[in-house]
């Protein structure tokens, strides 16, 4: 049961912030180039809570000292968000309420306009195994320390979690959107991304829409490592505070800080602690205007790379065809599984021997279900990083060798410029991949999509004091 709930969200006050100015992409998609430019926008943007800069002198957030005052970008959030609170800059609302959230934008590489449509809210947090939410690929256990500290240092949620679930009767999407009414905020991002946002406050609609979601299970598009960051808190939360982090209360005298007792028609949808819930956008997956990319891989730091050795290792598995360019439209264009390997030897079109590459899966890693087996991104991650380049799971997982990134042109020039061996630009997942891989309970290597546009951050904020 998928528990959605209004809240009394912080926000930046637009009469002494232009909100272009403090809004920012999510804190894992900003270069060290993006950070400086958020930083010199506004003193206020929101890139001094997410994604700090570390400065000389700072304590260890994960082993201090004994005795020593803690000094380092969590508690420089932590005071920036106290400061910003007490100028005014951010306030609460007045209404507990749900936002509607729509994004206009071109799809990347083509001339196609598109509309994703969703909703803001609370979400109550489960764990996997309740079979209400599900993820659809790994995690980095870095980022995820990372956004713990931050997380306990703030006590807010500044980002959401991009959540996708089912409805072909576009139930939410109607209530929300169908009366016409202009946006309360409209911004345009660095992307040329045009970003909408509506206030929703009436009771009735609220209940409509939360009775709506009852029955859905959500798959987490965006946002793992903070999802299951939210519900490691919320599980130590849970117990330092001795409730009960299973259901709603709502005969509970309990007043969270974002959505008071003082609206009777509220009083029922509320979390039952604060860290029980997290602030999500839930979009429908059976509605147009949704986009994956691709994630290319660049690995470096190979001993002894070969370009001709790794070919010759790799026709066991696949067909290879060479290249001039690395063009997309050869990979696109190629049926079944493919990738184009770019060295500095040249670029080759990979075209997978299913038989050779399925029995070896088989072999070599038997606990792969065949759903699993058949997917571009697990057949890259199985058999040429590990099995191929030698790369181990854990050095994946650390980031030891490997490098994730959007833009295929920006992966191959990374080769071309020595700062990596070689480059694997791949397709995209499927929308129907992610969905079958997710509701069966199986999980894709990490960053195996690209949902694109972004979730801004900054729009609103869930405090839990």
């Amino acid at each position: 049961m998928a528990r959605i709930y209004p809240f009394r969200a912080l926000r930046y006050d637009t009469q002494k912030v232009k909100m272009e100015d403090v809004v920012t992409q999510p804190y894992d998609k900003i270069t060290p180039e993006m950070q400086q430019t958020y930083y010199d926008r506004s003193k206020y943007n929101l890139i001094r809570v997410i994604l700090g800069k570390k400065e000389p002198g700072d304590t260890d957030a994960f082993a201090p000292t004994p005795g020593e005052p803690a000094h380092n970008v969590y508690t420089r959030a932590a005071e920036s968000l106290v400061s910003w609170r007490k100028k005014g800059i951010l306030r609460e609302e007045a209404e507990a309420a749900l936002y509607g959230y729509s994004q206009t934008y071109t799809v990347p590489g083509t001339q196609e306009v598109r509309e994703r449509r969703g909703f803001i809210g609370l979400g109550h947090l489960y764990d996997y195994a309740d079979q209400v939410v599900y993820r659809h690929e790994q995690t980095f256990p870095k980022h995820k320390s990372d956004r713990l500290a931050l997380f306990k240092a703030t006590r807010a949620y500044c980002e959401q979690i991009y959540m996708l679930y089912s409805d072909p009767a576009f139930t939410a999407e109607r209530l929300i959107f169908d009366s016409g009414r202009p946006a309360d905020l409209e911004i345009t991002d660095e992307y040329d991304v045009v970003h909408k946002v509506w206030k929703l406050t009436d009771p009735t609609l609220i209940n409509l829409i939360t009775t709506a979601m009852q029955d859905k299970k959500l798959i987490i598009a965006d946002g793992h490592h903070r999802y299951e960051t939210s519900v490691t808190y919320m599980k130590q939360r849970s117990a330092e505070l001795g409730l009960d982090r299973s259901a709603p209360r709502p005969e509970d005298d309990f007043e969270s800080p974002s959505e008071r007792a003082d609206e009777p028609h509220s009083r029922a949808l509320k979390p039952p602690f604060p860290e029980a819930a997290m602030m999500m956008t839930f979009v429908n997956m059976d509605a147009p205007g949704i986009t994956i990319l691709p994630t290319h891989r660049v690995v470096f730091g190979l001993d002894d790379f070969s370009t001709e050795a790794f070919l010759t290792a790799a026709e066991a598995y696949f067909d290879i065809l060479p290249l001039v360019e690395p063009a997309s439209e050869e990979l696109v264009a190629a049926e079944g599984v493919a990738f184009i390997a770019a060295t500095r030897d040249g670029n080759h079109l990979l075209k997978a021997k299913s038989e050779a590459i399925l029995a070896a899966l088989q072999e070599l890693h038997p606990e792969i279900s065949a759903r699993q087996a058949k997917l571009d991104v697990v057949q890259l991650h199985r058999i040429v990083l590990e099995h191929l380049l030698q790369l181990s799971h854990q050095s994946i997982a650390d980031l030891t060798n490997i490098r994730y990134i959007r833009s295929a042109e920006e992966a191959v020039e990374q080769v071309h410029t020595g700062k990596a061996d070689i480059a694997f630009l791949i397709k995209p997942v499927t929308l129907d991949q992610l969905r079958d891989i997710s509701l069966s309970g199986d999980v894709m290597p990490q960053k195996s999509t690209d949902f694109y546009p972004k979730l801004l951050s900054g729009l609103a904020i869930y405090a839990l004091d």
